[in-house]
């Protein structure tokens, strides 16, 4: 009995503990860096109604923590300096945290490119050696996703710059911070929250969504639960795969023998991760991929070497109905074939994918290659692969699932990797991201903002937001054939009408061939002469020149541009202008001249005596554009006129 009261009054204790401790938000921590010269929020948990007692640099602030637990206490602002210690104490306990700086704080975000870490950076090993010198340290997020907002992270902690830890440090948001940290001399604090492949969609948040007429009706259509979520994409698929008919399920020898007319009514679809084409979005499971070929009856007797790149599953393939075995050769998958595989007309190639393995599931399902290793080689020619003109379809009679993405739960980035920083001190918002939306950049025009308004309303505060233009990446197509990518550029340029925003142009810096370009030096120091311009008072002429009028007359055109108070010059050893193009009234553009004339630039063509818009850099990859100002900064890419691009109305 007396052992029985014993344990009892144990575990009492016990329980008593657990509830009379204070939890500070995740957040705070040794060698964390608070924002100089702002008021300092620090929050976090305790038990109901307990008092919490924040002491830091000479300061000692008290709250009662409410009902649930809740409770926030204000620093008042400090200069910078550290480091420093902050006690928290509740009751009969107390946190120390050691190690604590005031200095700069800043919010990386975005996708890809603003997760891409310093290790994978050009200059990676010079950096490694000076980390532990750079007053740089910072806060990690994880990928995380939640259907609701989330009060805190699950895990996380800041770190100091040094040779291991720098690794994997955002490089962008890094030599941002060296740039800063050199210039101001104070330690800067990065908030790292970014996820590969996002659309801006998944960083808003619910309520402010909701104000908007183009996403409202989607997020009100959101399932609340997970489960729902999984039927709900599981519709959509289903609806997708079929366009609105009833499924059907395939076999593989079944589908070899169709003629390739019978593909046409599947989903177009490309050489890549299925993840970012179409609606197939988190899908897991087996699929079947179908391409046609054209030739002319000389290669039915000619011998040929077929090359499909790289894929994650296993493989099943027919040509015309004949199995036939790849094998992996140097990386990619090959296989040779005999004189008689292919026929004059129309030839079928039908690939069913099946269980993923293990080298590389994060692609999910697909075939992954360009030009030089998804083909058809014949002794005298090479037919292409690696391109859109595919048909997709998911095997639905074997067994799938779903992995959620981001893209297909609006939102859910906000709630589980922004809401739990808010409200933490910083000076402002580094964003690197637009990729992703590349394909509705006209709608992106007022997506950003909305962003960019939400955040502002949540903090409180009207921030600097920083924001890096899309590189160059893809094909080189003209302004008759239109680009997604130079609309995207367009709306970022666009969204510069909100205070306190700025912009770091990059089409010089990019890789037409890799959509995920080295050089994030330039782009990082780009951003923090941004900074050092328009929230440091640090004036400087590291600016790019961006349009601001067009002169129309007779057979050409004078463009004025801004930041060209030293002048402008041609990147090229000849001194030609290139990336230029003139309408006239007819919207048909030609390749045009152009000419440095002081702070202006005359551009004409022969083809249009007339001309009533001028486009520069109006690319995905504006690779030979090559008009700068004299400090070496690229002009932005633009256009004069407001005609319907390729992407409005999606």
């Amino acid at each position: 009995m007396r052992r029985t009261v014993l344990l009892t009054i144990i575990c009492l204790c016990f329980f008593v503990r657990s509830e009379a401790q204070v939890k500070p938000a995740r957040i705070f921590g040794d060698h964390m860096v608070l924002q100089r010269n702002q008021l300092v929020p620090v929050w976090g948990t305790a038990a109901k109604n307990a008092k919490v007692t924040v002491s830091f640099n000479g300061q000692t602030v008290s709250a009662k923590a409410d009902g649930k637990g809740d409770w926030k206490v204000t620093l008042q602002p400090m200069k910078e300096g550290g480091p420093y210690t902050m006690d928290i104490a509740s009751g009969k306990e107390t946190l120390h945290y050691s190690d604590v700086m005031l200095g700069e704080v800043w919010l990386c975000s975005g996708q890809s490119n603003m997760e891409f870490v310093l290790q994978s950076a050009q200059g990676f090993k010079a950096e490694q050696k000076t980390a532990r010198k750079q007053n740089i340290r910072q806060f990690l997020v994880k990928h995380t996703m939640s259907l609701t907002p989330d009060k805190d992270f699950a895990d996380g902690m800041w770190v100091r710059a040094d040779t291991n830890t720098v690794v994997y440090f955002t490089a962008v948001g890094y030599f941002f911070a060296k740039k800063i940290s050199q210039q101001l001399h104070v330690t800067v604090g990065l908030i790292h929250s970014s996820w590969g492949g996002t659309q801006a969609e998944c960083w808003i948040s619910r309520e402010s969504m909701l104000t908007d007429p183009n996403l409202a009706a989607g997020v009100k259509r959101m399932p609340k639960t997970w489960d729902g979520l999984k039927l709900q994409v599981d519709s959509i698929i289903r609806a997708y795969a079929f366009q609105n008919t009833a499924p059907t399920t395939y076999t593989i020898t079944q589908l070899a023998t169709q003629p390739a007319s019978f593909f046409d009514k599947w989903q177009k679809g490309g050489v890549g991760a299925w993840e970012w084409q179409g609606r197939w979005a988190s899908y897991r499971g087996a699929g079947f991929m179908q391409r046609t070929i054209k030739l002319d009856n000389s290669y039915a007797g000619k011998t040929s070497v077929l090359h499909l790149g790289l894929t994650d599953a296993d493989m099943q393939l027919y040509i015309n109905g004949n199995p036939v075995k790849p094998a992996m050769v140097n990386g990619n998958f090959q296989v040779d074939l005999p004189a008689g595989t292919w026929k004059g007309g129309d030839n079928s190639l039908v690939i069913e994918l099946l269980s993923l393995q293990k080298n590389q599931p994060w692609f999910g399902l697909g075939i992954y290659g360009d030009w030089t290793n998804v083909y058809t080689r014949f002794t005298d020619t090479l037919v292409n692969l690696s391109d859109f003109n595919w048909r997709v379809m998911p095997d639905l009679a074997k067994p799938y699932h779903f992995d959620f993405s981001p893209n297909n739960s609006v939102g859910t980035l906000y709630n589980a990797m922004i809401a739990p920083v808010i409200p933490y001190a910083m000076e402002g918002v580094l964003w690197y991201q637009g990729e992703a939306n590349a394909g509705k950049a006209y709608q992106y025009r007022t997506t950003f903002p909305l962003l960019i308004n939400d955040w502002r309303k949540q903090w409180g505060r009207q921030f600097p937001f920083l924001f890096v233009q899309l590189a160059s990446w893809g094909t080189t197509p003209n302004s008759n054939q239109g680009s997604d990518w130079a609309e995207l550029r367009e709306a970022q340029t666009m969204t510069l009408k909100l205070p306190n925003t700025g912009m770091a142009v990059t089409t010089d810096i990019g890789d037409a061939n890799n959509i995920h370009p080295t050089d994030k030096a330039d782009v990082g120091y780009r951003l923090a002469y941004e900074a050092l311009n328009s929230v440091y008072t640090m004036p400087n002429e590291n600016r790019s020149p961006l349009f601001k009028s067009a002169d129309f007359k007779d057979g050409y055109v004078m463009v004025n541009l801004t930041n060209v108070d030293d002048g402008l010059m041609a990147k090229d050893q000849y001194g030609y202008i290139k990336g230029f193009e003139l309408a006239g009234a007819d919207q048909k553009f030609y390749f045009a001249k152009a000419e440095i004339e002081g702070k202006q630039v005359k551009v004409w063509c022969s083809q249009v005596t007339q001309p009533v818009s001028v486009r520069y850099a109006w690319t995905n990859a504006p690779v030979e554009a090559n008009l700068f100002n004299k400090e070496g900064y690229p002009v932005g890419p633009f256009r004069s006129d407001d005609w319907k691009g390729v992407t409005e109305g999606k």
